[in-house]
């Protein structure tokens, strides 16, 4: 039986080549997502060791035992150069280097921000007794002195075109610096290794501008040679202030940043394997569709090996045999596709900007192992169904062709199980849509009715493929043909259409929630802000209250009110409270209020949002005592509640009364309003006034929307992007199913040819099969993503209380056009196949 097996396998070459595809491209992509992970994820890894190559113990303030926020707390304890001083000095300490970093934006030679914001980070060159800093050796000038100087790391250098010399605008927290650039340095800094930037200012300089004059935070030791990095912490211990600081390791460290990294790429893996998975749950159809097919043309050699002896498990484990050769050819093709992905994917990051540290391709032999296993346990769960249908069949009435019927029990029973899961499924997404949190609920459901949708399929296909009848008849003969061709073999046609339908239920219900998501925040910023312009740092970091200062001294802007955070204490708990200009604040927001109104908001006054003001009980006129930041008292009183949203929402008060209480008053951004209203002139006169600032983004209403529109459109093109991979599965289910259509039906097609069909006419019948069935899948793959997408709105509307659904209708017929023309395009080579079958030998043909 297993040389049986095997001869099967060679005799049917042609067969089952697109199922080695199918398997083959849901393995490339499982392999490739985990070689990009761990290639990058280890890349990453081995770049954050480099810097902790001269650590080996670390100094950092310990977090304080207060709430974060809370009133009295600090939540960053500061390193003094006395401690620095007792570090170097404890028995095992080599040297002691005092560190100091932050945000610092670099300006190209157009004033263009260098780099995205959360990677440009800014840092002190500590010289030691020689007046040098061994983590940053010079690679041209010097190190920098006094406040006016700088130095800046060589690829952000070479890429912006600076040499030393060179005076560079760049900002830390809102004004812009002109700085000179005397030194050009390398370094093993994992942010710069993937594609950040690092300036690098005097110690003093970099503690004023980073807020830590006098300070550090963080002092990083080196041990002496024989001392062990345990036996230097024991040491560092004991000079700590007690409660005020922590020593580690810098293997602890070096360790605790591995893992940090490997939990991102996690998230990163897990998405890109959901895809993944999509592909092989779509190959699934097709691989058991091709064993079903293989099987019933095979029925008669089957039959005779049971008649000589041959067990129905024997059987079974023949049609098993071929699926195993079959998986482990796929398998193995598929991680070597897989390779050249992962490859592939960490190139395209490099091209688009996102720079990964240069390290080996990793294949891990978990990576083998996985591949291997999912290919082939995937592709012998498809056939074990269709070879143990084939077993039970009696040898006599599979060499009398009786057996291809399916009973009507079977029938009933298979329709009876499909209602029940859809009916589950449906009922549970609607129960799910008046859950506060229901996304559980949903999930389950949505899998159910998908499930109960596959089951159903054959028994949907006749009533829908009957509507396109009216259109068929146009095409003549070959049209009514073709649309009895699709129905003859219900089960076939479910099979190969829900290939489609999965990928379109996807992809259609992504469309709808995304749309109508950002359809909604264009509307939540439309209603609440009234300001012309919002102006913000780069990196969303908090900025400096000049820039506040500097746009309202400008003439064309009419009103200005910066947006502070500060925590306070109400009632036992921890609240924060928005600050704003209290003068301005009613022309640059048009707030909904539901009791009460905006009123005078100066001194003690305040606006709550509603959730607020229901959680604690408050009405317009409610007077309540509140511990400010820096832990003193006083009251405020409710002039009005309104109905808040993501962008305004928590306790509103006047900045006058909020900034005496902060400990550091930075603003997180500043909204304005303009004498002409939005243009290209008043934005262009902002972006001067502020001194065309690298690290300020000033936003209308229209670019806030663009960059909504961005995210989500960057957000749907990867999905789509991963999601063709179940398209093209998809495709090759349908091409595989018309080819072995075609040579299940060669008498049938040779006798049409003897009657008088010409070869056109075939082609055509072929054609508008398949056409038939990519468009049956597509209606019910949009039908489905539609409902989900219309579900998994309700559930966020709970949330998002300007949700709207919003149907892409010009997507959706994209999408139908998609499915089209995968029919088309799938029914190429088997029309063209059929065509050119000889009608005497196709009439001879069994």
């Amino acid at each position: 039986m297993f040389r049986t097996a095997l001869r099967n396998v060679l005799a049917h070459k042609a067969r089952l080549l697109m199922t080695v595809l199918a398997v083959m491209l849901g393995v490339a992509f499982v392999s490739g997502t985990l070689v990009f992970t761990s290639t990058i994820s280890d890349a990453y890894q081995a770049s954050s060791q480099k810097g902790y190559d001269n650590v080996d113990v670390a100094v950092q303030p310990r977090s304080s035992d207060s709430p974060p926020g809370a009133p009295g707390a600090d939540p960053r304890p500061k390193l003094d150069q006395k401690l620095l001083d007792k570090a170097a000095q404890v028995p095992g300490a080599a040297s002691a280097t005092g560190t100091v970093s932050g945000f610092t934006a670099i300006a190209d030679k157009k004033g263009e921000l260098l780099g995205n914001g959360f990677s440009t980070t800014g840092g002190n060159y500590f010289a030691g007794k020689d007046g040098k800093d061994a983590r940053y050796p010079m690679r041209s000038g010097a190190a920098p002195k006094g406040p006016h100087e700088f130095a800046l790391d060589a690829h952000t250098a070479d890429k912006a075109g600076y040499k030393v010399g060179d005076t560079v605008r760049l900002s830390v927290d809102g004004p812009v610096r002109e700085q000179k650039l005397t030194g050009i340095f390398t370094t093993d800094d994992g942010t710069v290794a993937a594609g950040g930037s690092l300036a690098l200012f005097d110690t003093p300089t970099a503690q004023k501008l980073f807020a830590m004059p006098g300070g550090f935070s963080e002092i990083d030791v080196k041990a002496a040679p024989g001392t062990s990095q345990n036996a230097l912490k024991s040491e560092i211990d004991k000079v700590l202030p007690k409660g005020a600081a922590e020593a580690t390791t810098g293997k602890q460290l070096a360790d605790d940043q591995a893992e940090m990294i490997a939990k991102k790429m996690d998230g990163m893996k897990t998405g890109l394997l959901v895809f993944a998975g999509i592909a092989l749950f779509v190959g699934v159809f097709i691989i058991a569709n091709t064993f079903t097919m293989l099987v019933a043309q095979r029925t008669k050699e089957l039959a005779l090996l049971r008649a000589v002896g041959a067990s129905r498990r024997q059987v079974t484990r023949s049609v098993l045999i071929e699926a195993t050769v079959v998986g482990a050819i796929a398998a193995v093709t598929g991680m070597a596709a897989g390779i050249g992905i992962g490859a592939g994917l960490r190139a395209l990051m490099n091209s688009t900007g996102a720079t990964v540290p240069d390290g080996p391709l990793v294949v891990s032999p978990s990576t083998v192992l996985i591949s291997l296993v999912v290919g082939i346990v995937i592709t012998v769960l498809a056939a074990w169904l269709p070879g143990r249908r084939a077993a039970k069949i009696p040898p006599v009435a599979a060499m009398n062709s009786v057996h291809a019927t399916a009973t009507t029990k079977s029938l009933v029973v298979r329709n009876t199980i499909g209602a029940l899961f859809a009916g589950a499924g449906a009922a549970g997404v609607l129960v799910a849509t008046n859950m506060s949190d229901g996304k559980a609920v949903m999930g389950g459901g949505a899998f159910l009715l998908l499930i109960g949708v596959f089951i159903l399929t054959p028994l949907l296909s006749r009533p829908l493929i009957a509507l396109a009848a009216p259109v068929l008849r146009a095409f003549g003969i070959s049209g009514g043909l073709a649309r009895q061709n699709a129905v003859r073999n219900p089960r076939r046609t479910a099979a190969t259409a829900s290939a489609l339908m999965v990928g379109l239920t996807l992809i259609t219900g992504l469309t709808v929630i995304a749309g109508s998501v950002q359809k909604s925040i264009d509307k939540m910023a439309t209603e609440s802000l009234t300001a012309d312009y919002v102006v913000s740092m780069a990196n969303n970091l908090p900025l400096s209250p000049d820039v506040a200062k500097k746009l309202d001294g400008l003439d064309e802007v009419t009103a200005v009110s910066p947006l502070r955070i500060s925590s306070s204490r109400i009632d036992g708990s921890t609240q924060s409270l928005t600050g704003v200009n209290g003068k301005d604040f009613g022309k640059l927001t048009k707030l909904d209020f539901a009791k009460g109104g905006l009123g005078d908001l100066q001194g003690g006054r305040v606006v709550v949002d509603d959730a607020t003001a229901k959680k604690q009980g408050w009405q317009p006129g409610s007077r309540f005592p509140v511990t400010f930041e820096d832990g003193k008292k006083g009251t405020l009183s409710v002039s009005g509640v309104y109905r808040g949203n993501q962008m305004i929402h928590g306790i509103i008060v006047d900045n006058a009364t909020l900034a005496p209480h902060q400990k550091q008053v930075t603003d997180r951004q500043v909204m304005v309003k303009t004498k002409d209203g939005t243009s290209d002139a008043a934005k262009e006169s902002l972006v001067k006034g502020l001194g065309k600032n690298p690290a300020l983004a000033v936003s209308d209403k229209k670019d806030i929307s663009e960059a909504i529109s961005q995210m989500f459109s960057l957000m749907l093109n990867m999905l789509y992007g991963l999601l063709a991979m179940a398209v093209i599965v998809a495709v090759l289910g349908v091409i595989n199913t018309l080819a072995m259509s075609v040579f299940e039906r060669s008498q049938e097609i040779g006798m049409l040819r003897a009657i008088g069909l010409d070869r056109r006419g075939i082609k055509r019948m072929v054609r508008l099969e398949s056409l038939v069935i990519s468009l049956f899948g597509g209606v019910l793959g949009i039908g489905l993503g539609v409902f989900f997408g219309w579900a998994a709105g309700e559930l966020i509307s709970g949330s998002l209380a300007t949700y709207e659904l919003v149907l892409p209708w010009g997507r959706i017929g994209l999408f139908l056009g998609l499915a089209a023309l995968v029919g088309v395009l799938a029914a190429l080579w088997p029309a063209r196949r059929a065509a050119r079958l000889n009608m005497l030998a196709a009439i001879k043909a069994e």
